[in-house]
């Protein structure tokens, strides 16, 4: 690996696509994510348990920083091409559907 952006980045991107649901309902508690690179069930059981940040701007500066976070995990997989579902902490805002989220890449199982 040469000394590019990806060297140093200690996650894996993913996009919040949505929450659970059924054709009618939709389901907050938990958050559907789509992982960079992933698109088999057999690849996304390795995030399985792994810690997921949502990273956003807040408009007051709260401890010094403006930056929030809301954090979560990784719990099951979800369908067949290596969609994930998680669970945050506080459950995500709809505004952040398409948002990225990072995957870190701990507490690792290898």
């Amino acid at each position: 690996m040469g000394e590019s952006a990806a060297a140093h980045r200690l996650y894996v991107k993913g996009k919040h696509i949505s929450y659970q649901r059924g054709k009618r309902n939709t389901n907050p508690n938990t958050s559907l994510i789509q992982i960079e690179g992933v698109d088999n069930t057999k690849a996304a059981k390795f995030y399985l348990g792994k810690r997921i940040a949502y990273v956003y701007r807040g408009k007051k500066e709260i401890r010094g920083t403006k930056i929030r976070v809301i954090w979560g995990k990784v719990t099951r997989t979800h369908g067949n091409s290596g969609m994930v579902r998680a669970q945050f902490k506080h459950n995500l805002p709809p505004k952040s559907f398409g948002a990225m989220v990072r995957i870190m890449l701990y507490p690792s199982s290898i």
